[in-house]
């Protein structure tokens, strides 16, 4: 039995954090059930190329976007725009623990379908919000994607290339970091919701907003600023608080070198036959590698370009210092360590035969992650679900 068998989710998000909390409470075990708009769906089954290929090689309707948030969901098809739709929801509101949203602040409210209404039918509801900005505040009204909350929560104004390098400029993550972000937040509010559940018997409203998620994992950087006033610069690769710790030039490529401490410090500097940098007061310390970065990063890029990447890693992970390669994700797939850790999964699919999926990295010793199924067909579910929840195959 998994951890959270028997609990119910009603998952009426789309895109990307709301779909993910889902597809994390449906990993732990939850009964997820997607409830999607007929003949379209979540917006991001089209957001392709690339799509889901069959045995042919030909791609089918299933972008990959889709299949990265919604496995182990079951899909059901309701057009809840309708007073028939929308009674269909109440009805399996009824029946669920939980309910996930990203509509715009009080786009549920028009079809009776917000918590007021909803909790009315069902106080033990737990219903969790995912918004832009939130419920409240100025911005509330406004729409919210991950790109331009990256921007307007200050994490594009610490990454990308430092101001005196060449091209340097604001850049976003490569994925979308807040919508993910905001997923695993949602799906720990809703845990600890249901923990609350326990004591009182009373479920509760989850206000969950992209913005406030950002800036709340801006971590030491947001620190930086609050304890000194000074707000931080983005610096490419390197690292505000730590030095050495960023890319360095091999003769072949590049490498990571993340030096924690001064032990580690005066290890490497043993490795690159420069032991004098230990104990030079300008790089003794930490605090003092940082004070003097100018002048300590351009004297390792000089000695790191005499050896490959490979014989610098096998090097420093001899002697203790912690450094690593630059993978594309061709090569992260390939890496023994992800290999060992059965990092990549794959599941039987009705277009393609299987589909390549990522596993879940949560390992639970007594109740472990299942994977029951690849995501889920638009509506592929709907009379099973409305058995199973409603003791009814009939669909409206």
């Amino acid at each position: 039995m998994s951890a959270l068998s028997g609990l119910k989710v009603l998952d009426l998000s789309r895109v990307l954090a709301g779909p993910w909390a889902g597809q994390m409470l449906a990993d732990l075990g939850a009964d997820v059930v997607k409830v999607e708009r007929p003949e379209v769906g979540d917006d991001t089954r089209a957001w392709g190329p690339p799509y889901l290929r069959d045995a042919e090689g030909r791609d089918t309707s299933e972008a990959a976007y889709f299949l990265s948030a919604n496995r182990n969901k079951r899909s059901i098809t309701i057009d809840f725009t309708q007073p028939e739709g929308q009674q269909q929801v109440r009805e399996l509101v009824a029946k669920a623990d939980v309910l996930i949203e990203n509509f715009k602040v009080g786009g549920l409210a028009a079809y009776g379908l917000d918590y007021a209404s909803l909790q009315q039918l069902n106080p033990r509801l737990i219903y969790c919000s995912i918004t832009g900005f939130g419920q409240t505040g100025p911005y509330a009204k406004r729409a919210g994607y991950d790109f331009m909350i990256q921007a307007m929560g200050g994490l594009m104004s610490v990454t990308g290339k430092a101001a005196d390098e060449e091209g340097a400029g604001p850049v976003k993550v490569g994925v979308a970091l807040t919508d993910i972000l905001t997923g695993l937040y949602a799906s720990n509010a809703v845990l600890a919701a249901l923990n609350e559940r326990e004591r009182s018997g009373l479920g509760q409203y989850i206000d969950l907003a992209l913005l406030d998620v950002q800036v709340a994992c801006l971590g030491n950087q947001a620190l930086n600023y609050l304890a000194t006033g000074v707000a931080p610069q983005r610096l490419g690769n390197a690292h505000p608080n730590i030095v050495p710790y960023q890319d360095f030039p091999t003769a072949d490529g590049d490498f990571i070198l993340t030096v924690g401490n001064d032990g580690q410090f005066r290890r490497f500097c043993d490795v690159a036959g420069h032991p004098e940098w230990a104990s030079d007061a300008r790089f003794a310390s930490n605090a003092q590698r940082v004070a003097h970065r100018a002048e300590l990063i351009p004297l390792i890029r000089q000695a790191t370009v005499f050896r490959t990447t490979a014989e610098w890693i096998a090097a420093l992970e001899q002697a203790g210092v912690p450094c690593g390669p630059i993978n594309d994700l061709a090569q992260v797939f390939a890496d023994a360590q992800i290999k060992a850790r059965g990092v990549q999964i794959s599941l039987p699919h009705a277009l393609s035969g299987e589909v390549a999926l990522v596993a879940n990295p949560i390992r639970l010793s007594r109740t472990p992650v299942e994977y029951r199924s690849a995501p889920p067909l638009l509506g592929e579910h709907s009379a099973e679900v409305l058995r199973d929840w409603l003791g009814s195959a009939t669909t409206r």
